[in-house]
Formats: C-alpha cells, structure tokens, sequence
C-alpha cells in the first residue's frame, strides 16, 4: 500500500486542473510543478513548490529541460518494495513522487493549424513529459500517472475511498492510457517528420511497404455492433491523418453503424469521379443507382430509376451541397445515410423531419490519394496500394472493327467509372446518364452480364457495358449483344482475346480495351 504523499502536475491541456491540485493539497499532498502550470495553479491559490527548487537546478534552454534530472526522475521510478532502491533514495535525499498528472504539448493541434511554421512545430515535440509519463507508467505498482483531465474525479474519489491510497487496477488502467498516449504522440511526430523528407511524395513503389509495417490508430466510436448483432465493432481514425472520410460532421440522425461506414466510404468513392451534378444510390458495397443530369433532381430520379427496389435502405451521395429541391424529391424514399460536401438550409430542414436519417458533410473523396489499403485475414493482415491510378480514356484502344460513337463514349466511360468501384466480377450496363443494370459479385462474368441485364429496369437497347475485368470467353459478349447491348469497354489481356474480339465483331459491336483492371474484392 502506497498513499500519495507527493505530486508532480505539468499540463499543457488545464481543463480542471486547478481544482485538482486543490482537493490534493487539501489532503496534504505535496505538489510540484513547472512553468505555465506551477503560475497557473499559484494564481488560483494552490501551494506549489517549483521543481526547478525540488532539483536544485534551474529551468534552462528557453524550458527545454527542465524535469530531466535524477531528483526528479529517480523520484518517479524507484521499487518502493526494494530496500536498495530506497537506500539509494535516502543517500542523493531524492523524495518519492507518487502522482504524475501530465498532459503533453498540443503537437497534432499546431501542425493542423493554418500557417503554423517548422519551428513552431518543432517546438511542440515534447520531451519531459513522455518521459515521465512512461517512468510513471512502468512505475505504476507504486505511481498513479494521470494523463486525461477526464479522470482527475476518478482518482479524487479513489484517494477518498482508499484513505490516500490509489488501487492498483486503477493505477494499471491509467497506465495502459498513458503508454497508449504516449504512442500516438509519438505516431502523429514521425508522421509530420516523414511528410517533409526530400522525395517522400514520389517514393520507389517497391518502397512503398516498409518491413515493419506500424499501425498507429485512435479509437473514435464505437457502433452498436459489426456487420451483425453478435458482432462487436470500432471506428478507429489514423493518427495525425485528415479523420474519417477527410474529416466529417454529422448533422443529424442516428448514429452511424458499421455497415453504414462501408456504405459510405464506397459511395463517396463513386460520386467523386463524376464529372457535373452526380448522385450515388449505393446498398451493401454496391451502387445500385447512378446519375448525373442538370440538376441534382434529375440526377437523382436517374439514380433511383435503375433500381427502385434496391434503393430502399441505402446510401445516397453527392458530390455538391445538398439542394432542399433533392431534399424534397428524396422524401418519399427510406434512405439510412445522405452524404454530400454541404447542406443548404432548406435541405437540412427537410432532411430534419425524418429523425433517424444520417446526415453526413465531408469533403468530396479526393481521387489519386493513394492511401495503403489493409484488409485482416487470420494471423495477420493483406496491404496494397489504393487503386487510385488514373484512366485516361484517350489511351484505350479500339480493337473491333466498328468504332464507338461519340454518345457511345461518353456512356462506356460512366460505365468503366462506376465499374471500378462494383464488386467483382462486376459487369455495369449505362447510357450516357444513368445506370441501367448492375451485375455485381458473381463468381463468372457470364452471370454478371446476366444479373445486369435480369436488374435492368430502364430500356437496353443501344446501351454499353463495362466489365471490370477482361472475358474469358466468348459468352458474355453473346449475352450482352443479344440484350441490344452495342457497346463495351473492358481490360483485355485473356488468352481468348481474339475470339472475344470476333464475336464483337459479328454482332457489330464496338470494344475499348483500356489495359488496366479494376478488381473489387
């Protein structure tokens, strides 16, 4: 048993911090400090001894060292439970610290800041304080290390209830959160240093995945559940990143499930390759509704045109501020997440009368990010480069003898766009505005061509088609062209590339081949 008999507070976030101090000299507890905290706490009248006193040695570099010292340090880390420990205390008259109240320089809140200098930011890379905080945690059978101002109470109460004496599952936990703490500091540091190296932006892709690959993540939520009711889940954000989905604020609704981040996150993806008003109608993983139009109205009533079923329950997403006009046009449809870059007061009125509804404003995705991807498989977890190379449709390559139209090109590039980001094997079925049939996640690429002809609702004939991958047979360029299908763009590269071409040909169909595939699995 421990009771707290000596403090050491130096905070740079002094949300409570004050009141802290108080209710410990209140129970005789000793307090020291430094710098901005030591004047902040004697100016509301909190007895504090200066640890530059405590050490007998003065603050020095501008406050650069100023608790690195063995008094100080020695303080902290000593066993109370071995006796040479405390001889060795005695012998340098080192006092023992049994509370560490720290909080680290606002480092990720000045880099974030518009115009911050390196300077400044360098200055925000604390030392001391990770220092003691990690004495204090390893010390934790002895030290009790607070580094969230949401747990002063907790500890107040624990000292209440323990006559001075912190318990050790509390003392653990708050270690736990300390080390925890720590190594996010640390993450969002080398983050910022590694953005400025000389060449980082056009690293070697055969670099792009270091040995040690260091996941460095902040839980921000927590849903109800995972992908079923079973089923645990989180949110976590990455640490010294823009936040999730670029930094969001959800204006209204329930909150946001873990399918309904998925959803998200693909729907967005969608929208921010098409060019002009656009909207997404997306349902588990998969656009069931594209459209693009004059205005956001009509781009949504193309959308919701290819497959009415489907859309109940989805995902809708702009890449405009949401109209009151799509407001209303929307009201009849049961959606669970609109997402948009913004929300004009007329939108957002009518979007309030369904309570439940998820309102989400973020930024339009930022196409060509690039970000690494990581999927968890048993024993450990996949990474890839984000498919974010650019299709450039002046490189693809017409291989039949017919030449697609001009309106059959603008319609195969909305179809190769909203195929890059549909299920494999995935085969999407558009005229120039709309999505007309959607075949996604078959395990053959015949089957896909026959779930978006079987789903579409809208007329075929004189349509095109994307395929994400290339045919490897002849059969689903049969079954495409015997629907009225009379264009299709696909990768190419199959061994049976020339038979593929040939039926093209008999049913004088025109096909881009772009050499690039866009797998979705």
């Amino acid at each position: 048993m421990f009771p707290v008999r000596r403090a050491l507070i130096s905070v740079s976030d002094k949300r409570g911090v004050s009141d802290f101090a108080a209710a410990l000299a209140r129970r005789g507890i000793e307090i020291l400090s430094t710098g901005g905290t030591e004047r902040h706490l004697a100016e509301a009248g909190v007895s504090v001894v200066p640890v530059s006193k405590a050490t007998g040695s003065p603050e020095i570099l501008g406050g650069r060292v100023k608790t690195l010292h063995p008094k100080i340090h020695g303080g902290i880390l000593a066993d109370r439970a071995r006796s040479e420990h405390l001889k060795e205390l005695k012998e340098h008259e080192i006092a023992p610290i049994d509370l560490v109240a720290v909080n680290l320089y606002p480092f990720e809140q000045t880099v974030a800041r518009e115009g911050a200098s390196a300077e400044e930011i360098v200055e925000m890379i604390d030392i001391g304080g990770p220092c003691m905080l990690r004495a204090a945690a390893k010390n934790h059978a002895a030290v009790t290390v607070v580094v969230d101002p949401n747990d002063y109470h907790r500890v107040l109460d624990a000292l209440a209830g323990g006559d001075g004496v912190v318990p050790d599952e509390l003392r653990l936990e708050l270690a736990v959160k300390a080390f925890r703490h720590t190594h996010e500091y640390d993450g969002a540091i080398a983050t910022w240093l590694a953005s400025r190296v000389p060449g980082a932006a056009e690293a070697d892709p055969d670099e792009a995945f270091p040995e040690r690959l260091t996941l460095d993540l902040a839980r921000r939520m927590t849903p109800r559940y995972g992908e079923n009711p079973h089923q645990q889940a989180a949110v976590y954000r990455s640490v010294g990143g823009t936040g999730i989905f670029g930094g969001f604020l959800q204006h209204q609704g329930k909150e946001l499930s873990y399918n309904n981040f998925l959803d998200t996150d693909a729907a967005r993806k969608i929208v921010a390759q098409l060019e002009g008003t656009a909207v997404v109608i997306l349902k588990h993983n998969n656009p069931c509704g594209v459209g693009v139009g004059e205005s956001q109205v009509e781009a949504y009533q193309r959308a919701l045109a290819t497959d009415p079923v489907s859309a109940f329950g989805s995902i809708v997403a702009l890449n405009e501020p949401a109209s009151p006009e799509l407001a209303e046009a929307m009201a009849e449809l049961f959606v669970e997440v609109v997402v948009a870059p913004g929300f004009s007061d007329g939108a957002r009125a009518l979007y309030g009368k369904k309570k439940n509804l998820r309102v989400l404003e973020c930024p339009v995705y930022p196409i060509g990010r690039g970000e690494a991807e990581l999927r968890a498989i048993d024993g450990g977890y996949l990474a890839q480069q984000a498919d974010s190379v650019a299709d450039d449709p002046a490189d693809w390559i017409c291989r039949t003898t017919r030449k697609p139209t001009d309106e059959e090109r603008r319609a195969l590039e909305l179809a190769w766009k909203v195929c890059r980001y549909t299920k494999s094997n995935a085969v999407v079925v558009t005229n120039t505005v709309q999505t007309v049939g959607v075949g996604a996640g078959q395990m053959s690429r015949v089957d896909s061509c026959k779930l978006a002809i079987d789903k579409a609702r809208l007329p075929l004939e004189g349509t095109v088609a994307a395929s994400d991958a290339f045919f490897p047979f002849r059969d689903g360029i049969d079954t495409l062209a015997q629907a009225g299908i009379r264009a299709i763009v696909q990768p190419g590269g199959s061994v049976r590339d020339s038979e593929v071409i040939a039926a093209a040909d008999e049913h004088d169909m025109a096909m881009l081949m772009t050499g690039v595939r866009h797998f979705r699995h």
